[in-house]
C-alpha cells in the first residue's frame, strides 16, 4: 500500500499559501483513489497555525520540523527537514507545491532518498490502480501523462493548476520530528522588496493585463504617446491590483534602441518564450494575438482583447470577447468607471 506524504512550508507569518491547500487537496484525492491514508509534513519556525489550518483535511498524522533553523528558506536546513519528514512518514509518494522554496531543494532530497522526482505536475490521478501525473512540455504545447514504478516518488505540483481545498480551522495534533540541522554559513539579514505599487508581476492576481507594442506606436494623430500610455497602464494596475504581462514584440523593443515603457521587462513576457501564468481572467491590449503569444494564455480561464483591427489574431477563436476599439480611449473610460 502506498504511503502518501504532503509536504508544506509556512509563510513568514506562520500561515500557509493557497498552493499548500491545492497540494493537500491533491493528496487527499490521491489517497482516496488508492484506498490509502496520507500524512502532512510542515516545515517552519512555528507550525501551530498552519497545522490547525489543515487539521480538517483528514490526514492520518501531521508531522512537523519546526524551530528557528527553519524560519528562513536555506538549502541545507530545508533539505534536512524534508528528508527527515519523508523518512518519519515512511512515504512512498511525496506531494509538494512547486514553490521557490521547495523547488530549490526537493531534487536533492529525492537523491538522498534514492527516489525519482517529477516537477511542476499539473494534475495527478489514479489510472488502472496506479498514480499518474500530467505534465506539460515544449512551452505548454504537449501534455503527457506518466507513471513510475520507482519509490519514493516525489511530485511537485504547479501552483494554480489544481483546485484549492476549502477547510475550516480545527485543533491539530502534531508529531515533532527531530532534525539534525547542519551548520549553515548562510545568514539571512533581512528582506528587500519593492513597494507594492512597484511590483507589477502578481501571480495571485485575479486579472492579467497584457500590453502589446501598439501602446508605443503612432496613434491616430500621427504621434506616439508613451508617457500617456505609461500613466494609463500604471493607473489601471493600481486601481485593479492586476498583474502586468507583455508581448514579445514590446519586451524586445528595449534591445532595439526604441523608446519603451520603462516599467516593462522580459520578466513580464507572456507566451512561447515567456511565462504561462494562471489567472481567472485576462485582458490583452494593443497586441494582435499571434500564436506564439497566445500560447502563454493557455491556462487563463476567461480571455478578452482590445484591438482596432477586427481581423486580428484574437478574432480567430482565440478570445472570448474582442473589443474593436482604440485601447487609449477604452482604458480611459474603464478608469473613469473604476473611479
Amino acid at each position: 500500500m502506498e504511503k502518501i506524504l504532503c509536504l508544506l512550508h509556512t509563510e513568514s507569518d506562520g500561515s500557509l499559501h493557497k498552493s499548500a491547500f491545492e497540494a493537500v487537496g491533491a493528496a487527499k484525492d490521491l489517497a482516496a483513489g488508492l484506498s490509502s491514508q496520507f500524512a502532512i509534513g510542515i516545515v517552519g519556525e512555528s507550525v501551530a497555525n498552519a497545522a490547525n489550518a489543515v487539521a480538517g483535511a483528514g490526514a492520518e498524522k501531521i508531522y512537523a520540523a519546526q524551530g528557528a533553523d527553519f524560519a528562513q528558506p536555506k538549502y541545507a536546513t530545508d533539505a534536512a527537514a524534508c528528508e527527515a519528514l519523508a523518512k518519519a512518514a515512511g512515504a512512498t509518494i511525496v506531494l509538494a507545491p512547486a514553490t521557490s522554496r521547495f523547488s530549490r531543494v526537493l531534487a536533492g532530497v529525492t537523491a538522498r532518498l534514492g527516489g525519482r522526482i517529477e516537477t511542476n505536475a499539473t494534475a495527478i490521478a489514479v489510472t488502472n490502480g496506479k498514480p499518474a501525473v500530467s505534465r506539460w512540455y515544449y512551452r505548454q504545447r504537449i501534455e503527457t501523462t506518466l507513471s513510475r514504478p520507482q519509490r519514493p516518488w516525489v511530485i511537485t505540483l504547479s501552483p494554480g493548476s489544481l483546485p484549492e481545498l476549502q477547510l475550516a480551522p480545527a485543533s491539530a495534533s502534531v508529531e515533532n520530528v527531530a532534525v539534525a540541522a547542519p551548520a549553515s554559513r548562510t545568514q539571512v539579514t533581512g528582506i528587500q522588496s519593492p513597494p507594492a505599487d512597484a511590483q507589477t508581476i502578481r501571480p495571485d492576481a485575479q486579472l492579467l493585463f497584457v500590453a502589446g507594442a501598439g501602446w508605443t506606436k503612432q496613434q491616430a494623430d500621427g504621434a506616439s504617446h508613451i508617457d500617456e500610455a505609461e500613466k494609463i497602464i500604471l493607473q489601471f494596475l493600481h486601481q485593479t491590483g492586476a498583474s502586468l504581462g507583455s508581448s514579445k514584440s514590446l519586451a524586445d523593443m528595449s534591445g532595439e534602441g526604441q523608446k519603451i515603457l520603462p516599467f516593462m521587462s522580459h520578466l513580464n513576457q507572456i507566451g512561447q518564450t515567456g511565462a504561462s501564468p494562471r489567472h481567472p481572467k485576462g485582458l490583452a491590449t494593443c497586441c494582435h494575438g499571434e500564436e506564439p503569444h497566445v500560447v502563454g494564455w493557455r491556462f487563463i480561464s476567461e480571455r478578452r482583447a482590445v484591438n482596432t483591427n477586427p481581423g486580428c489574431g484574437w478574432a480567430q477563436g482565440k478570445t472570448d470577447v474582442l473589443y474593436v476599439a482604440d485601447a487609449f480611449e477604452l482604458m480611459r473610460k474603464v478608469e473613469e468607471m473604476l473611479g
